[in-house]
């Protein structure tokens, strides 16, 4: 009765699915001023979406499963920041993949294709505006991830949900948020 009565109330008003990092700098209700009750949070080292595995990470999906089946959230945003140690970390990872953690080298990279865009389509760049650059660009590798939720798709195709992206810059103090275009269309179900 205790969890009907939760989930009843968290439906009222429960809007949005954060994918946000553990950097307690970046702080989600605070970054987007929600109140309680307003969003269902998901923090992780860099703000990772793994792709669906029903045994990797099930985590993060029993998260996003959990939102959109039963909080019926209509709104997912990741949001990625600035001076990100975990993506200082991916960007450090030896291009031969050799690593020297048991987990944290392994949850991020999650985020190597935006590590390999950025490597590619910003070579001139310093260091650390590569990774500033890599922090946005996982962000979309996230988004991406989010497709392979069956039932992420699904909601995108009913119009029932909207994906977004964000860069949290607290040197700055801006905020950066964009969407994607997919171009999801119902034959993506099958």
């Amino acid at each position: 009765m205790f969890l009907e009565t939760l989930n009843f109330l968290l439906l009222l008003v429960m809007q949005f699915l954060i994918f946000a990092c553990s950097d307690s700098r970046v702080c989600p209700s605070h970054i987007l001023d929600f109140q309680p009750g307003e969003a269902f949070v998901v923090r992780n080292i860099a703000n990772m979406v793994p792709p669906y595995d029903l045994i990797k990470h099930s985590g993060a999906g029993a998260a996003i499963e959990y939102a959109l089946l039963h909080l019926k959230v209509e709104n997912i945003v990741v949001i990625g920041h600035s001076c990100c140690g975990g993506i200082k970390g991916l960007m450090s990872i030896p291009d031969d993949g050799t690593t020297a953690s048991d987990f944290i080298e392994q949850w991020v990279k999650i985020g190597l294709p935006a590590k390999s865009k950025v490597k590619t389509d910003c070579s001139d760049l310093e260091y650390s505006d590569l990774c500033t650059q890599c922090e946005k660009e996982a962000v979309n590798v996230s988004l991406g991830n989010l497709l392979t939720y069956p039932f992420v798709r699904e909601a995108l195709v009913n119009k029932k949900l909207s994906l977004k992206g964000a860069h949290y810059d607290f040197v700055k103090g801006t905020f950066d948020l964009w969407n994607l275009d997919f171009g999801i269309s119902p034959s993506l179900l099958s």
